[in-house]
């Protein structure tokens, strides 16, 4: 049985008028369609053993958004999630274009049982949120990763 995966993600914030946001993305599928809270996550994935996590979480923002992310990477450290998957995360300032993502798609049989196959996008919404409405959002176990990037910003 394999071990548990890892996946690599990049928290991209800004500041409004002096707030800190930050940009998380809403799962796409079936399965998230109608879950708000703790459903966000900052956009990640998975990435193979001969590639860097630094590398696989600049390409999963790409392939999960559309948009390309580069600069100073500040290293938040890793999380384990409630499934097991230990994630690998950045931070970087940017300011991307909520209104305009652009993500990959995944085939699962849709409805289940169906013999159907049903083509959904990874992620199906972005949006930036101030920390105290990001908490709300995201899944819980990455609520380090907001805590962590406060804690370096205040320094």
């Amino acid at each position: 049985m394999p071990g548990p995966r890892n996946s690599a993600g990049i928290l991209v914030y800004r500041f409004e008028n002096n707030v800190l946001k930050v940009f998380l993305v809403h799962p796409g599928g079936p399965f998230w369609k109608n879950k708000e809270a703790g459903a966000w996550t900052i956009p990640k994935g998975e990435f193979a053993e001969d590639e860097s996590p630094l590398e696989a979480a600049v390409r999963e923002v790409k392939e999960e958004t559309g948009h390309v992310i580069s600069g100073n990477f500040i290293e938040l450290g890793s999380i384990r999630q409630k499934n097991g998957k230990r994630v690998f995360a950045w931070a970087i300032e940017g300011d991307l274009d909520a209104n305009n993502i652009t993500s990959n798609h995944f085939e699962i049989e849709w409805p289940p049982r169906s013999g159907k196959k049903a083509s959904f996008p990874e992620v199906d919404r972005a949006a930036w949120f101030s920390l105290a409405d990001a908490k709300e959002k995201i899944l819980p176990s990455q609520w380090p990763l907001l805590e962590e990037l406060r804690s370096l910003l205040q320094k």
